[in-house]
């Protein structure tokens, strides 16, 4: 099974070069491109005073992140989750080069770009000349926004799975039969607006399965 990371970042503002820091990260572990329920969640002191501009996008005020860990706490345990995996978030050059500010501070490498896997450019290329903000595709997958009425870096991973999902050939990439479930569902709660069911195929429609199999020639549910 292929395994990659999807993250999402909150900052103090749009530029780590002029010092804005990162405040919130969210990360879930996708297998085949469907959630686990694995995932990495860290509010952060900045170490410095958030503008108000930026409260009113993520509705994180300093009072929020007073006492909270700093970066340097969590990098290793945030390297960690991300692992050697491909790494999947929205816009991520603006992510990628938050988290490469941060790792620099502590002495740490910088995320190779070869991990990056930007749903902007995947929406880009499959509607252009639309919107495609996560808002906009959200709507278009018709995913429930009704719980975003700020950006929070955990929600906003989880819509982005559903709109990942939808980009990259929708729900049947994750099905299995269910003999042969690896991913646990129960540790997931179910994503905005989804239901996350499992296929349960009894003895007669298995019958009938290999009854098809065998009259495929050279099929893939035989190839180990």
């Amino acid at each position: 099974m292929s395994r990659s990371v999807l993250f999402d970042t909150e900052t103090t503002g749009l530029d780590p070069l002029t010092g804005d820091r990162v405040i919130e990260i969210a990360a879930i572990e996708l297998f085949n491109d469907l959630p686990t329920g694995n995932q990495f969640y860290a509010l952060l002191d900045p170490e410095r005073d958030i503008p108000m501009e930026s409260t009113r996008v993520h509705g994180i005020t300093s009072a929020h992140v007073e006492g909270k860990p700093k970066f340097a706490a969590v990098a290793d345990q945030m390297l960690e989750f991300f692992g050697d995996a491909p790494l999947v978030a929205h816009n991520a050059p603006f992510d990628f080069g938050f988290i490469d500010a941060e790792l620099a501070r502590v002495g740490k490498p910088k995320l190779a770009r070869t991990r990056m896997v930007d749903t902007l450019v995947m929406a880009k290329a499959r509607f252009p000349g639309m919107p495609n903000s996560l808002d906009a595709l959200c709507r278009r997958f018709e995913v429930d926004l009704s719980a975003r009425t700020t950006h929070n870096a955990l929600l906003d991973c989880k819509l982005l799975a559903e709109v990942y999902i939808e980009l990259t050939g929708g729900r049947q990439r994750g099905l299995t039969l269910e003999t042969e479930q690896t991913i646990s569902f129960a540790q997931y709660d179910a994503p905005v607006g989804r239901i996350v069911r499992l296929i349960e195929v009894d003895e007669e429609q298995k019958a009938a399965h290999a009854v098809f199999v065998a009259k495929l020639k050279e099929p893939v549910w035989l190839k180990k």
